[in-house]
């Protein structure tokens, strides 16, 4: 379940978002680690990777995108997508990394 939020105009921290979640610590932990593979095969710099150890909630900075990795329990928890409620959400196609 895999969700892009549009944050233009509203976060300054960047202007995507992209939340998804794995079922287990050693699933997140996959899921940030081919993201940061696949970030550095297109050249793109991760500036920042948090919460790796723990693999509660991982964030994986790529500038303008900002992409949050839950563990399956913590996603409903923090629940973002009703946080940032009054984001659109983007399609896979719009969203080009």
């Amino acid at each position: 379940d895999i969700v892009a939020l549009n944050m233009e105009g509203i976060s300054l921290v960047a202007d995507y978002f992209v939340i998804c979640h794995g079922n287990s610590d050693k699933q997140v932990q996959a899921i940030a680690r081919e993201i940061k593979e696949k970030a550095h095969e297109q050249g793109i710099s991760v500036k920042r990777l948090e919460g790796f150890e723990q693999a509660k909630w991982v964030l994986v900075d790529l500038g303008d995108v900002v992409v949050h990795i839950f563990h399956k329990d913590e996603r409903g928890y923090y629940n973002l997508e009703r946080l940032w409620g009054d984001a659109p959400f983007v399609s896979s196609e719009e969203l080009q990394l």
